[in-house]
């Protein structure tokens, strides 16, 4: 519980301190949006192709204003500062604000088409591509592909990807030679095969699945449950009933890790955890496998390092990240969770009563100002997201650092302890060492030679029955 309400109070003071500041960037953020689709469409009306080549350009500059919303907030997370202090030197910030960008283009993109927003950003772009073609055929004008639709897997688009990644490790090689400028190219580069390679993935995907649910056992499976159910009506109620609580229970779970592995992302090129050992990776199986990849040729090993590590470098951050929360435990992420769950309820309330307080008006004025009034509860509740996935990272990073600290001073513990227990067994071998000199000094002064003590102890005196 403690956890959790440093969690809120590190997220209150960063909204104090910084809400004007994220507000302005949130809002800079729609805006370059929407311009950036408004010349996609238009470029889009001539040719498809081109088109969707600018759209990846409005996730980027949405992830451009995460990442600096993020390190804004930086410099009031006390517990990240305590192991990774603020860049002084202008350099150095714009080095750490372009590697930020860099690496949380993949795990951004990911997000953005797992909930949902990559959708709306393609239909907002289709949407005005045709209105624009629309208005060219009303109007007799020559028009290009921009009727087509939507991306496909087609040669052109796997080519896109592969050439746009190309390119991006080729500039990733020879950066050090390159002037600077090329690094906004290499960032474009990296979203348009992102944004490509999710769209072909989620295309073949899609199919895949519409093949299976077409096919003669997914139907015959589906007339069972119908039959099972229309005899036995509570199956169909706790069947119905898991659907939505899995439903539920995975996005209330899911969508506030995926903000702070985001928050993870950016901010691990400060922190970086300690690599998981081998049983945390699996026990026996992860044993097993590292003996059999040890066992390979170290030439072979060497080249497949190579190739491996451009590739895993992109994923790296996420798996660091999600190692943090892990580590962390399960009482801090599961307060973490609950707070994120209240401001998805409190965003629900603001979006409910907003437009109740306009009060009733014709439809003309909701055609005019719907947009505008129901932007005002995003608006209001993104500072506050930004500053709570803040402000758990850095409880999570406060968890470590408790962790940490009570590891050493367990160690130093034990350390003093050992210390006293060697101090004490010396001080006792030194009193039965005076003892046993004192005692031989005795029997010596009072006129028995010291064999007599050695004789003693192995048996009585043979002269003794002489006397």
């Amino acid at each position: 519980m403690t956890d959790v309400l440093a969690v809120l109070r590190t997220a209150g003071r960063l909204l104090w301190r910084h809400w004007p500041v994220l507000l302005a960037l949130y809002l800079g953020a729609i805006l370059a949006r929407y311009g950036v689709i408004e010349v996609a469409g238009w470029v889009g009306s001539y040719s498809a192709v081109a088109g969707s080549l600018l759209l990846p350009v409005a996730i980027l500059v949405r992830l451009i204003a995460l990442v600096a919303m993020f390190l804004v907030l930086r410099d009031g997370m006390r517990q990240l500062r305590a192991i990774s202090p603020l860049p002084t030197d202008p350099r150095a910030r714009r080095r750490e604000f372009f590697d930020a960008l860099m690496v949380g283009i993949l795990p951004f993109f990911a997000f953005y088409a797992a909930w949902g927003y990559l959708r709306e950003d393609a239909v907002d772009y289709s949407s005005r591509v045709l209105e624009l073609v629309t208005g060219r055929l009303f109007d007799d004008e020559v028009v290009g592909d921009g009727l087509s639709g939507e991306i496909t897997v087609t040669p052109l688009t796997i080519a896109i990807v592969v050439v746009a990644f190309a390119l991006r490790w080729l500039l990733k090689r020879y950066r050090d030679r390159l002037p600077r400028w090329f690094g906004v190219f290499a960032a474009y580069l990296e979203a348009v095969w992102v944004y490509f390679a999710a769209v072909v993935i989620s295309t073949i995907i899609g199919t895949i699945s519409s093949w299976v649910a077409t096919r003669q056992g997914m139907v015959w499976l589906g007339d069972l449950r119908a039959a099972i159910e229309s005899v036995f009506l509570p199956l169909a109620w706790v069947w119905e009933a898991s659907e939505w609580l899995l439903g539920e229970v995975g996005g209330i779970i899911l969508l506030p890790i995926a903000w702070l592995t985001i928050a993870g992302v950016l901010y691990g090129q400060a922190v970086e955890p300690a690599a998981l050992s081998t049983d945390e990776l699996g026990g026996d199986v992860g044993r097993r496998v590292r003996r059999r990849y040890q066992s390979l040729p170290g030439r072979l090993r060497a080249r497949l390092a190579d190739i491996w590590s451009d590739l895993i470098s992109r994923f790296t951050p996420i798996g660091n990240a999600l190692v943090l929360m892990w580590r962390a435990g399960p009482v801090l992420i599961g307060g973490f969770v609950l707070l994120y769950t209240l401001l998805l309820w409190l965003q629900g309330v603001v979006a409910w009563a907003i437009p109740r307080a306009f009060g009733p008006h014709d439809s003309q004025f909701w055609f005019i100002n719907d947009q505008l009034i129901f932007l005002i509860a995003p608006v209001l509740i993104e500072p506050v997201r930004i500053a709570l996935v803040a402000g758990g990272y850095d409880g999570v990073i406060g968890r470590l650092r408790g962790r940490r600290a009570a590891a050493h001073a367990a160690e130093a513990e034990e350390a003093e302890e050992a210390e006293e227990a060697d101090a004490a067994a010396s001080a006792h071998a030194e009193t039965a060492l005076d003892a046993g000199q004192g005692s031989t000094t005795a029997l010596t002064n009072s006129g028995q030679p010291s064999t007599d003590f050695t004789s003693t102890a192995n048996g009585p005196d043979t002269s003794s029955g002489t006397r």
